[in-house]
Formats: C-alpha cells, structure tokens, sequence
C-alpha cells in the first residue's frame, strides 16, 4: 500500500548528496523511497540506484525508479514511477511482471481515468502547490484536482508538488493516501528531523480526522 511519506530523491537540492538523504528518511521512519534523476549518465544512475536498492531493501523500504525502466530493471526497484510521456503503462507492465509497481504522474482527470485503465498501481497528481523541483511542472494544479480525481478512483492516491508541514492537513483531507516530498526535507539542514515532522504530522492527522 503507498501512503504516508513518498520521499522523492533530488540531488541539486540535496545539501548533503542523495545516498546521506535516502538514509535519514528511513531513519525517520519513511517507507518509500523514489530516486529520481534527470541529468547522469546511465553508469552513474545505475550505482546510485543500485545503492539506494540494496539501502532500501536492507530496511524493508519500497524502492521506486523516476521514468527510467531500465534502471529500474538493472537494480531490480520494487517498480517504476512514469510521466505521460514516458513508457506506456501497459508495456512497462508485461517487462515488469504483475508483482512491480508502476505509479504514474497525471495533471487531470482523465489522464488519472487512462492511467487507472491502463493498469497503474497508484495515481500521482501534481503539481498542486507551486514546486521549484521541476522546471516543467506546470502552474499548481490545487486541492480541487485532488478531490476530482479521489472521487474517481479507489487506487492509492499520491499529492505531488510543493507539499510541506505546513499544507498536509488540506491535502490529506482532500483525498491523498501519500504524499511525496522533495525540498522540505532535502533543502534543510537535517533531513531526518524534517522527515519525522511530517510523518509524525500525517500520522496525527489520519489518527485525528479519521482519514
């Protein structure tokens, strides 16, 4: 089941290098790690991700690989995360097996109703805060998006884009089981601290609210 704290690796915002991050995280209590990387080349994904595997598995944590099947593959991640224009869901499937995870990135309904189709094990809707973790991300999407696509599907359902401390209460009440965290966690100065915040923030509120 994904929920909780989704944490996203991102070594430009990283202080301290993805690897010490990925440790902290799990230190704190996270469950699901994502590695994420946009500008390496394949040699050095494969190490860090190949690292952050055998990290992640050493601490029954799921280990997740951003768009690249291949290197999800090489390392044996527990699944694959895709954006739209990545692999295609159903091929990315009959690689991977039916026992991977495959999560994908969706900016509206019916991107979520298609990706549920075609086989997603969870839903990621984003940007719905503004993030400066990608360039590409879009204008923020908000809450109501959230609550659009939570009305649609049943599959776990993961709020991406700018979430923070300060904004989980709104996003957990608009329907996400999960919520994956970049710079609040990597950009400060101990990400294992930050880390134990929010998940202590989301435990509360789900205890709290009922959700």
């Amino acid at each position: 089941m994904i929920k909780g704290l989704y944490f996203v690796t991102d070594s430009i915002l990283s202080n301290q290098g993805i690897l010490k991050d990925a440790e902290q995280v799990i230190k704190a209590g996270c469950k699901l790690v994502q590695y994420r990387e946009k500008n390496k080349s394949f040699k050095e994904m494969f190490e860090e991700a190949k690292q952050l595997a055998g990290l992640c598995k050493s601490n029954g944590v799921l280990f997740i690989v951003n768009d690249r099947l291949d290197i999800a593959l090489a390392v044996d991640a527990d699944g694959v995360h895709l954006g739209q224009n990545d692999f295609p869901i159903v091929l990315a499937r009959k690689i991977l097996g039916k026992e991977k995870i495959i999560g994908t990135s969706n900016h509206c309904v019916e991107e979520a109703r298609q990706s549920e189709k075609a086989g997603a094990d969870y839903i990621s809707v984003g940007p719905v805060f503004h993030t400066r973790t990608k360039n590409d991300a879009g204008a923020p999407l908000g809450l109501g998006l959230l609550k659009q696509v939570r009305a649609i599907t049943k599959l776990p359902l993961v709020a991406i884009g700018g979430v923070n401390e300060e904004n989980i209460d709104g996003v957990l009440q608009a329907g996400a089981d999960s919520v994956a965290v970049i710079s609040a966690i990597v950009s400060t100065e101990n990400p294992e601290k930050s880390a134990k915040i929010i998940i202590k923030k989301i435990k509360n509120l789900k205890k709290n609210k009922g959700l």
